[in-house]
């Protein structure tokens, strides 16, 4: 028996005006990356889902691919009802890819929705796009945090339903316009992703008259579709307004563990060479000596954040056998280790460099080195820490020979 195949769409069409945020909401950051990439990653990850669009606004090409790079999108409608529907004709008809914004080949790829003609473009294989994909999930871009369970009982409710819906019970007392009481008994709270059959959630959105609808479960039922209701999460709570970004932060914390893990390196120092520390170039009369820029302070960052997934160390990621990183610049390996670690789910809280070292003073570069290192991560200023200190001139640092750097990183990431 094969496993129907299944397609999720964002609908990120929104300009988000009510959050406070100077961007569409959906960009902006939240628990150490885009808002939009939660959904997106939980989505993309999900082992039942084939395939993610995204549904975005004009002009919001190059926003889409700085959050979570190259993927497939369509342009979105004035209303949500539109945005879904474009979503919707795309996995229907054949896909043409056309370039992203910018240039180079990370970039999305925007597709070409069919026409309102109700075609039924064919693939290389001779199958519609519309046969072949079976069951769509259409979720909000403002609802970050996506748990599993969820998705798995809405994919099972469609075995014998059209279309299936996450829901939680009213907690709070309701009133009307007057300030009476509404009976909240058999009310819930709809939340989304909603699940449907592909066909039947495609024939609901092309023949919809009438007022715009609150959600897609409603134009189905509106044909006469059945739609299950199955346990929702307060996990999918939406974010509206500046104070729930507060609250998903919270939430999303609550659901998290911290982690700390050390590096450690060592690099000679020798005339003719540069010396770069901390993402800085600082005068002196040596620099020193390796495969990259040697700068061992952000070697020794990427090592301690490698750790804190256990994604092994910067020599298994960056071989120095490997004539590609001869002179490279240091802060490529560690923008690397920090994306690893958000692709992890993990949010980098601190870092803690200590800097062994008889010269140069590192006093006058401090502040220099904890601005660029802050920058290459993504952190604020006071999330860096920058010590240094002497080996009372014994061993190699002692002697001057080379520096030597140690440092901590702390993230959090979910519970294994």
């Amino acid at each position: 028996m094969t496993t129907p195949r299944t397609a999720a769409i964002i609908v990120a069409a929104g300009t988000g005006t009510r959050s406070g945020s100077e961007m569409p909401k959906q960009f902006a950051w939240l628990a150490g990356k885009p808002l939009i990439a939660h959904s997106f990653a939980a989505l993309s990850n999900h082992p039942a889902i084939d395939r993610v669009i995204v549904v975005i606004g004009t002009g919001q090409e190059a926003a889409l691919h700085a959050a979570i790079g190259d993927v497939e999108y369509v342009m979105g409608g004035a209303t949500r009802r539109l945005s879904v529907l474009a979503g919707l004709e795309a996995l229907a008809s054949t896909p043409t890819r056309h370039p992203g914004p910018g240039s180079g080949s990370a970039t999305p790829h925007m597709l070409q929705a069919v026409s309102m003609n109700h075609g039924r473009p064919r693939t290389k294989s001779g199958v519609t796009e519309e046969e072949s994909v079976e069951r769509v999930l259409i979720h909000d871009a403002a609802r970050p945090f996506l748990p599993a369970v969820v998705l798995d009982r809405l994919l099972t409710a469609l075995d014998n339903h059209e279309g299936a819906l996450p829901t939680l019970p009213v907690a709070d007392t309701l009133a009307d316009a007057q300030g009476g009481t509404v009976d909240r008994r058999g009310l819930s709270r709809v939340q989304t992703p909603q699940a449907f059959r592909f066909d039947a959630i495609l024939r609901a959105h092309r023949d919809w008259i009438g007022e715009e609808p609150t959600d897609d479960a409603q134009m189905l039922r509106r044909l006469g579709g059945s739609v299950a209701m199955v346990e929702g999460d307060t996990m999918l709570d939406k974010i509206t307004y500046p104070a729930d970004f507060a609250a998903a932060e919270a939430r999303y914390g609550a659901a998290m563990i911290s982690r700390s893990a050390s590096g450690f390196d060592v690099h000679r120092l020798e005339v003719r060479e540069e010396l770069w520390l901390g993402g800085i170039l600082i005068p002196h009369d040596r620099g020193l000596s390796g495969h990259s820029d040697a700068d061992v302070a952000l070697h020794a960052i990427t090592d301690a954040l490698l750790g804190t997934i256990a994604a092994g160390d910067i020599g298994m990621h960056f071989p120095p056998s490997d004539p590609q990183w001869k002179g490279a610049n240091s802060a490529q390996f560690l923008e690397h280790a920090a994306g690893l670690v958000r692709d992890a789910g993990g949010i980098i809280d601190f870092i803690d460099l200590t800097l062994m070292c008889e010269a140069p003073k590192i006093g006058p570069h401090r502040e220099a080195m904890r601005t660029r290192i802050a920058a290459l991560l993504g952190l604020s200023f006071t999330q860096v820490s920058v010590k240094a200190t002497t080996t009372e001139r014994l061993g190699f640092t002692g002697r001057g020979e080379g520096i030597a750097a140690q440092a901590v990183a702390t993230i959090r990431i979910g519970a294994a």
